[in-house]
């Protein structure tokens, strides 16, 4: 292998993304050339691409733009880099930027592809499915359905919480990264995905960001743990004819209370204890 740096287009829209490519770049002596990040379609607006500018060194280029075709594809073409890689951005990488790299386009999906393609790979907690993992693929003409280059994967906890799944996935994310960018620039060319077993994550609906308290401990921790995974919780529910913001929801398997369904057992300022369906959860809230 060439001792000679690479060069590196990101495409990222969140902050632990654009730092795992930034830490790959450093540790294996390659060169980001330009990162590039985005405030996202105008239905989905975002302000976290904000995080990826604090992390980016006063030396390095940085384009934010919605505009790929008209403003991103010819800077990127006169940049002529070797290898464009995604992870986290909410556009397709189009064909003529790919063309433009000489080794082509990678993209890192959080999920063990072919399962939780789309944009909300929170879903696989979400729904509980049975693993959890990471996938770098070949870019191609769809959003996650190119070959694939590296997968690593594992068991989903029984109990899916920040704490059990957050340091897995992270872990998991990492493997992927650099065992894959190591596969794709040696010219890996990736196997096909098997697009029966396809599924998609789309973004949750507001329906589901509402609690039901008749649904068992587990199903409900692992919701509330799904829409509080990005920083800040979108779990809501209603309590006593109120509205709250569920910060927290921890399952209380050995408490059995005798109370109706959605009946408060205990609170504090911040605390309630709830009877659902199979016993009690405990819950942090923000607001009410």
């Amino acid at each position: 292998m060439s001792n000679v740096p690479l060069r590196i287009i990101t495409f990222n829209n969140l902050g632990p993304a654009f730092g795992l490519t930034q830490l790959w770049a450093e540790q294996t002596g390659n060169k980001i050339v330009l990162v590039v990040t985005t405030p996202g379609p105008t239905k989905r607006r975002t302000e976290l691409y904000k995080d990826v500018l604090s992390q980016v060194k006063p030396e390095q280029d940085v384009l934010v733009t919605t505009r790929l075709r008209t403003v991103a594809l010819p800077l990127i073409q006169s940049l002529k880099p070797d290898l464009i890689v995604s992870f986290s951005f909410p556009y397709l990488i189009l064909p003529e930027m790919i063309q433009a790299a000489r080794l082509g386009a990678v993209n890192l999906h959080p999920t063990p592809l072919p399962a939780y393609r789309g944009p909300n790979p929170l879903r696989m907690f979400y729904d509980g499915y049975s693993r959890v993992g990471a996938t770098m693929h070949w870019t191609d003409a769809e959003f996650d359905t190119g070959r694939i280059i590296c997968q690593h994967a594992a068991a989903m906890p029984s109990e899916i919480t920040t704490a059990t799944v957050g340091p897995l996935w992270r872990s998991l994310i990492g493997q992927t990264f650099f065992e894959g960018m190591a596969r794709a620039i040696a010219g890996d060319p990736g196997t096909p995905q098997n697009h029966e077993q396809a599924s998609y994550a789309a973004a949750f609906t507001e329906a589901e960001h509402w609690l039901d308290w008749h649904e068992p401990m587990q199903t409900l921790q692992r919701k509330v743990t799904a829409l509080s995974m990005m920083g800040q919780s979108t779990a809501k529910a209603m309590i006593e004819g109120k509205a709250y913001t569920i910060a927290r929801l921890e399952a209380l398997p050995d408490h059995a209370p005798q109370s109706q369904i959605g009946t408060v057992l205990e609170r504090n300022a911040a605390m309630m204890r709830i009877a659902v369906a199979d016993g009690v959860v405990q819950i942090s809230f923000v607001s009410g």
